[in-house]
């Protein structure tokens, strides 16, 4: 986790800023502004008629729209970290009951843990899910399974039930292993819902042509009252419009590899880590 930014970071850092997604539309935003500002000192009076009235208006509608959004795409992020979250503690919880049980059996169930988390990761990603579940699981054929992560739940749970049935473990250990194993599930049917359904395309393509067309237009109803000055408050309009709509694309995509996307492969080297401390005792 990051500390608070101070006054340093707040004007020069870019690592983890989204500066460098939207730097090019701020460059043509600032290009449109010269051409204005341009204009209007060739031609005095040439945008007296444009009034900067309509634009404060229609920029506080878009505001509360882009927020209304920012908001949605937030909570998808958000209830991604939570099922994350889930899968953690559901991991944990198998650790921690399984204690006691035949060393082999043991390894395999935390294994199987390990594996989930890999591939679920790598289904999330869209990455190879085989090879993330045939690191933990090589003995595995998964090939000609349409959801391999589901499986390595289903034959975990075959072999706790054939160690209740066995005699080798009771029914209260088994009920809350097999609890363990369905939070894992649930939390995998979660992410895949978050992933598959996207925010509607025409709801954020609303959103991008709006903000394009009220930056590009801004310069010309301050141009003539405001001369090189322009620059400044639309530049920092347009970074904080684009900033959050880019912002926003990010977030909807909790899964994904962007920068400000929710660190997956840190999740699973917790998961791995905890698991594979359980097994060495």
């Amino acid at each position: 986790m990051r500390a608070q930014p101070n006054l340093r970071d707040i004007l020069f850092t870019l690592n983890g800023s989204i500066i460098p997604v939207i730097v090019g539309r701020l460059a043509v935003i600032g290009f449109v502004c010269l051409v204005a500002i341009l204009a209007a000192r060739l031609h005095p009076g040439i945008f007296a008629r444009i009034s900067a009235i309509p634009f404060t208006l229609i920029g506080i509608a878009l505001s509360v729209f882009m927020s209304f959004r920012n908001s949605t795409c937030y909570a998808r992020w958000w209830e991604g970290r939570q099922l994350w979250g889930q899968v953690i503690v559901a991991c944990r919880g198998l650790a921690r009951a399984s204690a006691g049980l035949d060393p082999t059996a043991r390894r395999s169930l935390l294994t199987s843990a390990c594996a989930f988390a890999a591939g679920l990761s790598a289904r999330l990603r869209r990455r190879d899910e085989h090879a993330a579940l045939a690191r933990w699981l090589p003995d595995e054929d998964m090939a000609d399974r349409p959801n391999p992560t589901d499986r390595v739940l289903q034959l975990a749970g075959a072999r706790l039930a054939e160690l209740n049935l066995s005699g080798q473990m009771g029914e209260i250990r088994w009920s809350v292993l097999e609890g363990h194993l369905a939070q894992l599930s649930a939390a995998q049917a979660a992410c895949e819902r978050i992933a598959s359904t996207p925010v509607p395309f025409a709801y954020s393509l609303l959103l991008h042509r709006t903000a394009l067309i009220f930056c590009l237009l801004l310069p010309f109803a301050l141009a003539g009252s405001l001369g090189w000055w322009t620059l400044l408050p639309v530049l920092l309009v347009a970074y904080t419009f684009f900033g959050l709509d880019a912002l926003s694309h990010q977030l909807e995509d909790p899964f994904g590899q962007a920068l400000n996307a929710l660190p997956l492969d840190a999740f699973c080297q917790t998961i791995e880590r905890e698991m594979q401390d359980a097994l060495a005792g």
